[in-house]
């Protein structure tokens, strides 16, 4: 495994985009990756060669950590910090936006933003070990960003409940129990065989059809490319409260 952050984009099998991000912590997503991130599920969906989207990261253990920490601490000004939670917004909005189906495959677990990635894929499969945290409570701002799309997957009651006890982990069997997952595996191996027989099911249906029900989907939340700017507004402004420069130098020190 490369020490290395990318994005990158495989073909498994004709007409399957796989596409994988890593960060060497944690599979944390700083600016350029969440930027190349939704490029490159734009793209796919733009590519007729492509029907159906796997999406991925890297490595065996941590699906994805979130917002990368050292960025977090960094940010200086409202634009700044507008620009990097912005990031967020525009890789929902490119799922949500993807005309092309997408697979979610999370290994492991997923905190803060990565339980927003998670909930904004159309079909989301897990290993047991893929437990959600919704954790931006405990660095003095919230899940504005994500807020929207883990309450369409999961329902506002599911959502505050991961909202408002932050600080604790609930179980893959959870996250399938509110409708976040679909189906949780043992292992990776299990689910990297679910993965690949839904996405070659796919395969085999109307791409027409596929696009249609896409739309249907995602009906009511048309309005996202301005409510997640509003969302990255709002989390840009609490990122340079005093209460959360103390939390993130708190955590810094741990």
């Amino acid at each position: 495994m490369s020490d290395q952050a990318y994005v990158k984009q495989s073909t498994p099998k004709p007409g399957i985009a796989e596409i994988t991000f890593f960060h060497p912590s944690h599979n944390s997503l700083p600016s350029g990756i969440l930027t190349k991130l939704a490029t490159t599920i734009t793209a796919a969906g733009e590519d007729p060669a492509v029907q159906v989207i796997i999406l991925k990261s890297g490595g065996d253990r941590t699906f994805c950590a979130g917002a990368s920490f050292n960025e977090l601490i960094s940010i200086g000004d409202f634009q700044t910090g507008k620009k990097f939670f912005m990031g967020f917004a525009n890789v929902i909005n490119a799922c949500r936006k993807c005309p092309k189906i997408i697979i979610g495959r999370v290994q492991g677990k997923a905190v803060g933003g990565g339980v927003g990635v998670a909930s904004a894929v159309d079909y989301c499969l897990a290993t047991k070990f893929a437990s959600v945290k919704l954790s931006e409570l405990n660095l003095g701002i919230g899940p504005f960003v994500v807020g929207p799309v883990v309450e369409r997957k999961i329902g506002l009651s599911a959502m505050s409940q991961l909202t408002i006890n932050a600080d604790q982990f609930m179980s893959a069997d959870w996250a399938k129990s509110k409708g976040l997952y679909a189906d949780v595996f043992e292992d990776a191996a299990a689910l990297d065989e679910a993965v690949m027989k839904l996405a070659d099911y796919l395969l085999s249906t109307n791409p027409e059809a596929q696009r249609m029900l896409k739309k249907v989907f995602w009906q009511g939340a048309e309005n996202w490319d301005e409510l997640l700017e509003q969302r990255a507004e709002m989390s840009g402004k609490l990122v340079l409260s005093e209460y959360t420069k103390k939390a993130l130098q708190r955590f810094s020190l741990q």
